[in-house]
């Protein structure tokens, strides 16, 4: 819920297991993917676009190669 007021105010949304462990009330996400995905749908919804990995590197000052697993919309 938290992601789609984010990106429906024109905010970038973090996404993962860490964050976050269910994709409803009474449903455990599966995996990350699954987490990624309800992001993903969410900002196509509201005609956002979604940072690939080097973008998302980019745009948080990581260094390519970094352990850092990120997604980010904006």
């Amino acid at each position: 819920m938290l992601n789609e007021w984010a990106i429906a105010a024109g905010g970038n949304a973090r996404t993962g297991l860490e964050d976050n462990v269910r994709l409803g009330r009474d449903r455990l996400a599966p995996s990350n993917a699954a987490l990624v995905r309800r992001v993903v749908e969410i900002c196509h919804r509201h005609d956002r676009p979604v940072a690939g990995g080097q973008e998302a590197r980019r745009i948080l000052a990581l260094r390519a190669g970094s352990d850092a697993h990120v997604g980010l919309t904006g």
